[in-house]
Order: C-alpha cells, then sequence, then structure tokens
C-alpha cells in the first residue's frame, strides 16, 4: 500500500511504503503501557519518562518517528487504513489531548499526557547537558528562526544546527530526499517536525525511511506555541484540559471544524467501542 491512499484525507502524493509494521520498538519496553482508542496504539508513557525514553532511541542507531496524539490525527486515522498505519508505526504514540486522555481513562487505566510543546521545552533544556543537536523543520516562514531565537535564549548553550519552513505544497519525493541529505549532514540528533496534521506525520514517516534522523518528533503548532508567535492557553485551562477551547477561540474559522465536528466525531466513536465492549462481555460464557 502506498501514502496515495491517503489522499482523500491528507492531499499528499509522496509515494512510499505504509505497511502496518511498526518501525521499531526499542523505545517501549513494556507493552502494557500501550493501549488503543479507536483503532489508533496510544503509549500510555508518563511526561517524566520522556528524557529516558529519547535516550533509548537515540543510543539505538536507528531512526524513530514520535507522535503526539490528540483527538484530530485519531479521527482522520479512522477514516484512512493507510494514515492509520503511518501512526501505528510510530516508535511512541504519546497522549497529547484530554479527550485522549478521557477516552483511556474510561477503559480503566491511568495515564497522563504530553503535548507537543511541553516536549520541545523538556527536551531542549534537557538536552543542553546532553550536547543534543536539534533541527528544526516547519511552521510558516520565520517561525523556526524565531522559535531558534527563543531556544537559545530559554536554553543557553542549546545547539540548534538548522532552521528550515518548507513549503506548503505537496512536497515531492524529489524534495523530501533533499531535505533527508540536508538534516542527515547537519549531524542533528532531534529533528523536530512542524507541520500540521496529517501532512507532518507523513513526511515524518518518509524522513524516517531516508535515515534523516536519529529521532523525529511530530509537534503540530509548538513551532508557533514556543517560539511565542501564537499565544498559548494560560496555565490553568492547560491544566483543566481545556487547550482546545482557548485554541478555538483564537482561530475559530480554522479551527472550528476540527474542535466541534472532530470531537463529536471522536467521542462518537470511543462510546460505541465502549459499549461494543460491553456488549461483548456480558455475552461472553461464564467459564
Amino acid at each position: 500500500m502506498t501514502v496515495d491512499a491517503i489522499t482523500p484525507v491528507a492531499g499528499l502524493t509522496v509515494g512510499f511504503d505504509v505497511s502496518p509494521v511498526r518501525g521499531h520498538a526499542c523505545a517501549i519496553d513494556d507493552v502494557a503501557r500501550s493501549t488503543w482508542v479507536n483503532r489508533v496504539r496510544v503509549d500510555r508513557q508518563a511526561q517524566d519518562d520522556l528524557p529516558d525514553l529519547i535516550s533509548t532511541m537515540l543510543e539505538c542507531g536507528r531512526s524513530h518517528v514520535v507522535h503526539f496524539l490528540p483527538a484530530h490525527p485519531i479521527v482522520l486515522a479512522e477514516q484512512d487504513e493507510a494514515y492509520r498505519d503511518i501512526l501505528n508505526r510510530g516508535d511512541l504514540n504519546l497522549i497529547d489531548g484530554a479527550s485522549v486522555a478521557v477516552a483511556i481513562l474510561l477503559q480503566g487505566q491511568l495515564c497522563s499526557r504530553t503535548t507537543g510543546s511541553d516536549a520541545l521545552e523538556i527536551l531542549s533544556a534537557w538536552g543542553v547537558d546532553s550536547d543534543l543537536r536539534h533541527y528544526l523543520y516547519g511552521g510558516a516562514p520565520g517561525v523556526a528562526e524565531a522559535l531558534r531565537d527563543r531556544l537559545e535564549s530559554d536554553c543557553p548553550g542549546i545547539e540548534i544546527v538548522g532552521a528550515d519552513s518548507p513549503p506548503f505544497h505537496e512536497m515531492s519525493p524529489g524534495e523530501l530526499e533533499e531535505a533527508a541529505w540536508r538534516i542527515r549532514e547537519s549531524g542533528t540528533d532531534l529533528l523536530w517536525v512542524a507541520l500540521g496534521t496529517p501532512k507532518q506525520d507523513l513526511v515524518a514517516e518518509r524522513l524516517r525511511q531516508l535515515d534523516a534522523a536519529p529521532v523525529i518528533l511530530c509537534v503540530g503548532a509548538a513551532f508557533d506555541f514556543v517560539a511565542r508567535t501564537k499565544r498559548r492557553a494560560p496555565s490553568w485551562m492547560q491544566a483543566i484540559g481545556a487547550e482546545w477551547l482557548f485554541r478555538l477561540a483564537t482561530e475559530p474559522r480554522r479551527l472550528w471544524r476540527r474542535y466541534l465536528i472532530g470531537n463529536a466525531q471522536f467521542i462518537g466513536h470511543v462510546v460505541s467501542d465502549r459499549v461494543v465492549e460491553g456488549t461483548r462481555t456480558r455475552s461472553s460464557p461464564v467459564s
């Protein structure tokens, strides 16, 4: 199966293999920490575990992809099998959105959230003492450069070896190969990709296949929030899982469909899955 099958959802046809085999599992030592939400694998790793998990990936010698999952990509993945396969190949699929956390809690499992913005700040500070090299790939023109300035101010000693804002148009195989070569030549350890969902997930998968960097992290709007080119929700809204409401209020024309329709679809599928699971449990023969 190729990414052409994703076109109705993603608008990308970069033509690479998306067979549903996970790329590598070295980051997940305890399979019991993984669960499924609407047929997408989600890893219930704590935020405090992130540096150790990244260290394991860096020591592995292979290229890895980390996804941060709110409801939106899971809704898209329900509609498109090829895109769902790409998410399920992720080496680490962390819980980003409050609705995803609630869906897991409904399964009777404890979990914590780690947003792409949180990860960018945590790993930028942590990486200074570890001499990690960072590459920023994404955002509107000028945002990656603004983020580099912000990180260099907030994390003295951080090493940022590249900051690119790739074109918004559909990227050809040749463009991705050239980007992978440039990123690889920089010697980066962590490649931060912020191209929006689902484009960033497809691009990250191809960059992994091209061995662009040891760890590729898909962080969505994190560039804007950490660079402060856009306002992030107040900390109290983040704490109660209402960051989506703040984003909807600040960008209603762009995000209303994602949050009002998409979240309703997500909740509907979660409830449906729980009803089906409950029916199966009740109908199971008693041993």
